[in-house]
């Protein structure tokens, strides 16, 4: 987005007076939105990643420790909460917010990232689902990340592929082509972008060959079969380990 709004006026659109409406409509959509989360999750490779860190915990230790930064509703910090995990939220969208600590008794920090202070090192796992998209400075973002994380802990990032089918189908018109998005990226892009704050590169998926509506649904099918397979989708996930001290080999596939 050229000019960039000002930090202030982004804060605006999910004040009460926006967020209200954010609220409605997450609330309507949270189950399709918690299945697509944790499918791309899987795809990234979270499922081992769990498994392997549940299993260190004894009694005595420390929970492994989770944070959601664009956490809406808090529906899959419960879900996680639910499987054993010590769970933090951050959203700033007040109405979300505080529905998720109303509703489902979850830790949900109302203010951007880098406002809260988290000490360093503190989380094992950060995620962000469609949220660097709409950040002002990606690259401020992602050396926070970096500070709060442990060091061999794991960052998941979801975000639209500008390098997609979909969106060199559609050029300016493109679904994730819109006002809300300041930055998009590519595999490319993301993956130079972690690289240099320190991230190794450890998994890259990509889903969604074509919007619904746009091809019959047995073409659709396989063009989002295909999407995944080669790597075109509209969407991606990207998981990256965190190597503060630069000892891990970088893996990129």
């Amino acid at each position: 987005m050229n000019p960039q709004p000002k930090e202030e006026e982004i804060k605006k659109r999910y004040s009460e007076k926006y967020g209200t409406n954010y609220l409605e409509y997450e609330l309507a959509n949270e189950e399709s939105f918690l299945n697509l989360q944790l499918l791309a999750l899987r795809d990234a490779g979270f499922e081992g990643i769990e498994k392997e860190l549940l299993e260190k915990v004894m009694p005595g230790v420390e929970k492994p420790r989770f944070l959601d930064i664009g956490s809406a509703t808090g529906s899959l910090l419960a879900c996680l909460k639910d499987r054993g995990w010590d769970c933090t939220g951050v959203e700033i969208s007040e109405p979300q917010a505080e529905y998720a600590r109303r509703e489902k008794k979850l830790d949900i920090k109302s203010l951007p990232l880098h406002e809260n202070n988290f000490p360093p090192s503190q989380f094992d796992i950060v995620h962000a689902s469609h949220l660097i998209e709409h950040l002002n400075d990606p690259q401020s973002f992602i050396k926070e990340v970096s500070r709060i994380l442990k060091d061999g802990g794991y960052v998941f990032i979801a975000t639209p592929n500008i390098d997609g089918f979909q969106s060199k189908l559609f050029g300016g018109r493109w679904r994730s082509a819109i006002f809300d998005h300041l930055y998009l990226f590519s595999k490319k892009t993301l993956k130079e972008l972690l690289i240099k704050n320190s991230f190794v590169i450890e998994k890259i998926s990509t889903w969604g060959g074509l919007a619904a509506g746009i091809a019959p649904l047995p073409i659709k099918r396989i063009f989002d079969r295909l999407a995944k397979r080669l790597g075109f989708g509209d969407v991606m996930i990207i998981r990256a380990k965190n190597s503060k001290t630069g000892l891990i080999t970088n893996i990129s596939r």
